[in-house]
C-alpha cells in the first residue's frame, strides 16, 4: 500500500514560515516526480510545486521566490518552505507523487491545513 504522508502545517501570522514535509512510503520502485498542489474550497486544485529526480523544479507564478521545494536525502521524501507567507496562502496543500509501485500511477497526500492569519 503506497501513501503519501505530510505534516508542517499550521497557524502563522503573515510573513512568517512553514516547512511542510512529505513521505512516500510502501513497496514503491520509483518516484518520478513529487510536489504540491493547493485547494482552496470551491475552486480547483492548483499546482504549487513539483521537482523531478534530476532536482528541476516547477513553481507556481504565486509563489515564486517565496516557497521552495527540495527532496530530501532520502528519495522518498520532499519539502516545501514557505516563506513571506500571504493571507492568500491559506488553503489546503497536498502532497504529490508520480511514481512507480505495481505500476505508474500519481498519488495524493491527505491534505494539511496552511493558515495565515493576525
Amino acid at each position: 500500500q503506497v501513501q503519501l504522508v505530510e505534516s508542517g502545517g499550521g497557524l502563522v501570522q503573515p510573513g512568517g514560515s512553514l516547512r511542510l514535509s512529505c513521505v512516500a512510503s510502501g513497496s514503491i520502485t520509483s518516484i518520478y516526480v513529487m510536489g504540491w498542489f493547493r485547494q482552496v474550497p470551491g475552486k480547483q486544485r492548483e499546482l504549487v510545486a513539483t521537482i523531478d529526480s534530476s532536482t528541476n523544479t516547477n513553481y507556481a507564478d504565486a509563489v515564486k521566490g517565496r516557497f521552495t521545494i527540495s527532496r530530501g536525502n532520502a528519495k522518498n521524501t520532499v519539502f516545501l518552505q514557505m516563506n513571506s507567507l500571504k493571507p492568500e496562502d491559506t488553503t489546503v496543500y497536498y502532497c504529490y507523487a508520480v511514481l512507480r509501485g505495481d505500476y505508474v500511477k500519481n498519488y495524493w497526500g491527505q491534505g494539511t491545513q496552511v493558515t495565515v492569519s493576525s
